[in-house]
């Protein structure tokens, strides 16, 4: 049994103070009769809830684009430092979103958040090898031999073995590294490997998203057919 109110909000009809106005002007019906208490005990799975007369069936599916800054965390919660839920709007406080993977806290750009588990689980897998595509700035310049070495996949210095990636060297001190993969500072090691150590890195793309023009710090939701790009329909 759930409490109407927190249903509601979990069904994204809105914040609490939301649904405590929609609650009070009458626009919810259980099984059909309004009703206007929020504490009132329901079961989802029995029990017909609308809204303006449209259905609810619980927790809505939430697909985000934040553009990370840096000094943040990719973490739910952190005792000590900030972290990326910090920077999502408030009234998606109640759906219960979840980073897909992670960047370091020095990291930029594109970061994915969603509260469906299945999706969640294909884009971070590399199996699915969804490329991710990083501009980093960097000591020397990249050579054909390093785009060599990383097509054919690095060994790290601790035996750490990366897929083959993509490096296109964008001039001195530049390049742009393409990874299906999301191993601990991955790009970052990779680069250092071939003495080319990493003053500042942005994730640009992931799959067919890019952050198109999103202010730093901001967020917004996919599209439908972003997401369904994503799940590769």
């Amino acid at each position: 049994m759930d409490r109407l109110d927190k249903f509601l909000c979990g069904s994204g009809a809105g914040t609490r103070s939301q649904v405590k106005t929609i609650l009070k002007a009458g626009r919810v019906t259980v099984d059909g009769a309004v009703e206007k208490d929020g504490s009132r005990k329901i079961d989802p799975d029995t029990q017909a809830v609308t809204l303006d007369g449209s259905i609810l069936g619980g927790k809505r599916r939430l697909v985000v684009m934040l553009n990370k800054p840096a000094g943040y965390v990719t973490a739910t919660e952190d005792a000590r430092q900030k972290t990326v839920m910090e920077l999502l709007p408030k009234q998606w406080a109640h759906l219960n979103l979840k980073p897909v993977g992670r960047l370091d806290k020095d990291t930029e750009g594109l970061l994915l958040f969603t509260n469906d588990g299945e999706l969640l689980h294909r884009l971070i897998s590399p199996k699915q090898a969804v490329p991710k595509v990083y501009y980093a700035r960097h000591e020397g310049q990249a050579g054909a031999a390093d785009v060599t070495a990383f097509a054919e996949g690095l060994t790290l210095g601790d035996g750490t073995v990366c897929l083959p990636a993509v490096l296109q060297p964008l001039g001195p001190g530049e390049s742009l590294i393409t990874v299906c993969e999301g191993k601990y500072h991955q790009v970052r090691r990779m680069m250092a490997s071939r003495n080319m150590t990493v003053s500042y890195l942005e994730r640009r793309q992931e799959g067919q998203l890019s952050l198109d023009g999103l202010p730093r710090g901001q967020a917004r939701e996919l599209l439908p057919e972003e997401v369904l790009a994503l799940e590769g329909k």
